[in-house]
């Protein structure tokens, strides 16, 4: 991977898999490779994002599908506008907690809103896909359990039924197995040490190839 040319990474999987663990492992690797790296998450990333993530995290709104994912792709828009792209075009490495992989995964898996839909979105306001995508891959069961072990209370989606995240998990897995090339599995029911080693193998090798 040239250093001196922008890349984007997203770091993709279900309810407590992990993701902030591996998003500061990567961080700290890439910062230590000589790598400018700018972070952020969605939704939210920008101030009118972080409005947006408030609205739709928060259990107190009853928000239908095609609402929720409208805002998800507001965020996003909003997102790639003011901090995505600058960042790329200044050669900066990009690190994000989801992107449009999550749409397909939450809103077409989860929420069974069309394919097509999601698709016209994300090439009429987003416009650019992850270099890379490291999908952190735990059974549901175990990923909920770790998430109401933190003791915080759920959000308006961790609030959702399991054959809802059954549907997101198995949207992403489809999408890793169209897209090999781009989208890592990495297996998160391990131990948090373990999965950051992997995730780092696999960041290594991305950037030597």
């Amino acid at each position: 991977m040239p250093l001196n040319s922008g890349k984007l990474i997203s770091i993709e999987g279900g309810e407590g898999a992990g993701k902030t663990t591996v998003f500061n492992a990567i961080r700290q690797y890439l910062g230590e490779a000589g790598l400018t790296v700018v972070g952020t998450r969605e939704p939210g990333g920008t101030t009118v994002g972080e409005q947006i993530r408030e609205l739709l995290l928060s259990p107190d709104h009853r928000i239908v599908p095609e609402a929720e994912l409208l805002l998800m792709f507001a965020s996003r828009a909003q997102l790639v506008q003011e901090l995505i792209r600058p960042a790329l075009a200044q050669g900066h490495v990009v690190l994000t907690d989801r992107f449009t992989d999550a749409s397909f995964a939450y809103q077409g898996g989860g929420r069974g809103l069309p394919v097509a839909h999601i698709e016209a979105l994300e090439r009429d306001f987003v416009g650019i896909r992850p270099d890379l995508t490291l999908l952190l891959d735990l059974g549901v069961e175990q990923g909920m359990a770790r998430a109401q072990s933190r003791g915080q209370a759920l959000d308006r989606i961790e609030q959702e039924r399991t054959d809802f995240f059954l549907r997101v998990r198995e949207t992403y897995l489809q999408r890793a197995a169209q897209e090999p090339q781009r989208i890592v599995i990495i297996d998160a029911s391990q131990p948090q040490d373990a999965v950051v080693r992997q995730v780092l193998t696999a960041l290594a090798r991305w950037m030597s190839a």
